[in-house]
């Protein structure tokens, strides 16, 4: 059930991201961006100097309960939605609390530019602020709410960027990748290099994968990370 959330979680756009918003309003909240800031008593988990609210995570589960109970074929478990929206979540801060160490940002310019470019806004080829708010509105979100969520996941996305492009085949890797061609059929030439850029694509993104794996393990490690499952 939860592999299956998360392989959907590849195939849907943003809006499974909005509706998964609050993984980084907790982030949002300490940054002053709302004024206030999260009781203690009221979180359901800590990751480092961030805090998840019994609020925030209760929205979350809704949320995503009835996105997945709408556009996923197969019986819903309580009990693996929960675990699924809980990781999401601590994951989330993980990343956000990686790119305030890498000295990440996202500018307005950024955000608005991202917002606008989105395909899911725009009619004829043009941002349409109608159909903007429209949609945020068709989904329980208003654009300040939507903006300040969207950019803790550009944030986090920029992140993962950094690390991902860190990552560089090794002269085995390509001598491996380069065996793997040897033994493909090449009846066209054109489609021989296609297929062999394609191989080489796939070593370094499973690489690429294995990095960011690996970099959320060790954010595990040395970030303490504590949740209140009776509370979920």
């Amino acid at each position: 059930m939860i592999k299956l959330m998360r392989d959907s979680a590849h195939k849907y756009p943003w809006l499974l991201k909005s509706i998964m918003g609050a993984l980084a309003l907790a982030f949002v909240i300490t940054m002053g961006w709302w004024g206030f800031g999260e009781q203690s008593s009221n979180a359901v988990a800590s990751v480092g100097d961030q805090t998840i609210s019994r609020d925030e995570f209760r929205r979350n589960y809704e949320n995503t309960y009835r996105y997945y109970k709408e556009n996923i074929k197969g019986e819903l478990k309580e009990e693996e939605i929960k675990q699924y929206v809980i990781d999401g979540l601590v994951e989330n801060k993980l990343w956000t609390l990686a790119a305030q160490d890498l000295g990440l940002r996202i500018s307005p310019e950024e955000l608005r530019d991202d917002i606008m470019r989105r395909g899911d806004f725009q009619r004829n080829g043009q941002f349409d602020p109608e159909l903007y708010r429209r949609l945020l509105a068709a989904n329980r979100l208003t654009p300040p709410l939507f903006e300040s969520l969207y950019s803790v996941e550009l944030l986090s996305a920029k992140a993962k960027m950094v690390i991902r492009d860190s990552v560089a085949l090794t002269p085995f890797e390509i001598a491996e990748a380069q065996a793997l061609m040897a033994r493909q059929p090449q009846s066209d030439p054109k489609t021989g290099s296609s297929a062999n850029d394609r191989i080489l694509q796939d070593f370094l993104f499973q690489k690429q994968q294995r990095a960011l794996v690996a970099y959320t393990q060790s954010l595990k490690a040395r970030i303490p990370i504590e949740i209140h499952k009776e509370l979920l």
